[in-house]
C-alpha cells in the first residue's frame, strides 16, 4: 500500500464550504450508534440532525456517504515553541520570527489531524524571556477562524534564590495573553512550593492550572490533591507515566486522591515530552476505575524529545486502545470530550444546539478509524477547515479486481488497478 504522491484534487465544493461559514449541510454522515443522518450547521453551532435526506440545505453540501461523524477531537498537550524543531542543525533557534513559524505550521498539522482546539505550553524565562510565548501568541492570532489555540506559561523555576524572577515573570505571561498557568514542580528544588505557587497565582487570576509531572512521589501527589482540591476553573497534570512504576496499592491510592480533587490526568500515550524525564504510559484503566477524569495529547511533535512525534489524536486514542486497553468509545473519548473538559471547552454532540466542532473520518466504526483513519473532514465553528485524501492503489491482479471501487482510476495509476479511497 503506498499514498499517491499526486493528492486527489478536491471535490468542486470546497469552497463553498470554506467560504460559507452561516449554513453548510452534512449529508448521509455515519454516527457511532449506526444511524445515517443529515446535519445542518449554521451560526457556528448543530442546528438540526435527522434522517439522511430530510435536510434541505439552505447554503453548501458536503456529501458524507462512507464517513463517521465525531465530535471533533482536541489537543490538551502541545509543546508549540519546540515543535518541528528536530532536525534543526545546529541549536534550536527561539527567535520570534521561528518560533512563529513552527507554531503556526504544527498547529496545521494537528489541525489537519481533527484537533480544533490546542493547548500549547511554552517555556517562559532563561535567556529567552517571554520571546518564545509571544511568538507563539502571534501564532494564535494567524490561526483565527482555522483553530483555537490557548498558550500556557511554563517557568523553570519558582522557588529560591535562582526562582526569584519567577511569579513576577509569570504574571507578566499572563497579562501578555497566556491563558493557563503551568509549569514542572518536578524539577524545581521545592516542588510542594512551586505548586503552592502556581496555584496562588492561578486564583489570583482566575485560570487554569496544567502541570508537568511523571507522577512517581505517592507523597507529592497526595500534597498536590489536596492543594488543587476545589480549584476552580481546573488542574490538570500529566503525563503521569511514573504512576504505572508505582506498586499497585500506591498507584490506587494516588488515583483515588486526584479524583477526589477533581483532578484530570492528561496521558501522552505518543512518547512523552521534553519537560519530563522518563518514557512510559500512564496507567490509563487504573486512572479510569478510580474515576479519573481523562485526556489523552501528543506531547512532542518531532522535537529533540520525539523526533517522529505525530500530534495525531487518532493515533493516541489507537494507542489507549491497543496498548492501554481502553475500549474505542473511551480511548477516543479521551482525546475529543476527555481533553475538551481538560481545556474547559464546552462538550460536543451531534445534537442540535451543540457547538459546530466535527470530524468526518472515513469508514464505519469507531474501531475501524482509529485503525486507519486515513482521509478526514474538520468542521471548525461550522465550516470545514481542512481535509485530508489517501488514495491506496493496487497493480492489476485477480485479487485486486475483486475489490471495491469507490472512484474511478485516474491517470498515471496502474494500468487496469483500482483507485480505492481510504
Amino acid at each position: 500500500m503506498s499514498a499517491d504522491s499526486k493528492q486527489p484534487q478536491p471535490p468542486d465544493d470546497w469552497a463553498a464550504d470554506t467560504a460559507d461559514s452561516t449554513s453548510l449541510l452534512l449529508a448521509n454522515a455515519r454516527l457511532t450508534d449506526g444511524r445515517t443522518v443529515d446535519v445542518r450547521l449554521g451560526g457556528g453551532r448543530i442546528e438540526a440532525v435527522g434522517t439522511a435526506g430530510s435536510l434541505a440545505a439552505g447554503g453548501a453540501r458536503v456529501d458524507l456517504a462512507g464517513y463517521l461523524l465525531l465530535p471533533a477531537a482536541a489537543e490538551p498537550h502541545a509543546h508549540a515553541d519546540t515543535a518541528l524543531s528536530a532536525d534543526t542543525p545546529g541549536p534550536v533557534s527561539y527567535a520570534p520570527e521561528e518560533v512563529q513559524r513552527r507554531a503556526t505550521e504544527a498547529a496545521l498539522l494537528q489541525l489537519g489531524h481533527g484537533a480544533t482546539a490546542l493547548r500549547a505550553h511554552v517555556r517562559i524565562g532563561d535567556v529567552h524571556g517571554l520571546g518564545p510565548l509571544g511568538a507563539v501568541l502571534q501564532a494564535r492570532r494567524s490561526l483565527r477562524g482555522l483553530a483555537d489555540l490557548t498558550a500556557v506559561a511554563v517557568p523553570r523555576l519558582l522557588t529560591g534564590v535562582a526562582g526569584a524572577d519567577g511569579p513576577a515573570m509569570l504574571r507578566d505571561a499572563l497579562k501578555m495573553g497566556a491563558g493557563v498557568v503551568g509549569g514542572c514542580p518536578d524539577l524545581d528544588p521545592d516542588p510542594g512550593g512551586y505548586v503552592e505557587t502556581v496555584l496562588e497565582l492561578a486564583a489570583e487570576h482566575g485560570c487554569p492550572v496544567d502541570l508537568h509531572t511523571d507522577g512517581d512521589d505517592p507523597a507529592r501527589l497526595a500534597r498536590l490533591a489536596a492543594m488543587a482540591g476545589g480549584l476552580r476553573p481546573g488542574v490538570a497534570i500529566g503525563p503521569c507515566a511514573g504512576l504505572a512504576r508505582l506498586p499497585s496499592d500506591a498507584a490506587r491510592r494516588a488515583a483515588d486522591q486526584l479524583a477526589a480533587a477533581g483532578v484530570t490526568v492528561v496521558c501522552l500515550p505518543q512518547g512523552g515530552c521534553g519537560a519530563t524525564e522518563t518514557r512510559g504510559a500512564a496507567p490509563v484503566r487504573l486512572l479510569r476505575a478510580a474515576g479519573v477524569r481523562l485526556a489523552a495529547g501528543g506531547g512532542a511533535l518531532r522535537d529533540v524529545s520525539n523526533p517522529v512525534g505525530r500530534g495525531d489524536p487518532l493515533e493516541a486514542a489507537y494507542l489507549l486502545a491497543s496498548l492501554g486497553g481502553l475500549p474505542a468509545g473511551d480511548a477516543y473519548g479521551a482525546v475529543s470530550a476527555g481533553a475538551r473538559a481538560a481545556m474547559g471547552l464546552p462538550e460536543v454532540r451531534v445534537e442540535a444546539g451543540f457547538p459546530a466542532e466535527l470530524l468526518a473520518v472515513r469508514g464505519e466504526r469507531l474501531t475501524g478509524v482509529l485503525s486507519l483513519a486515513y482521509s478526514r473532514i474538520v468542521v471548525h465553528r461550522g465550516r470545514v477547515v481542512a481535509r485530508t485524501s489517501a488514495v491506496r492503489e493496487y497493480c492489476d491482479s485477480a485479487a485486486a479486481l475483486d475489490l471495491p471501487r469507490q472512484s474511478r482510476p485516474e491517470s498515471g495509476s496502474p494500468p487496469g488497478g483500482p483507485v480505492v479511497r481510504s
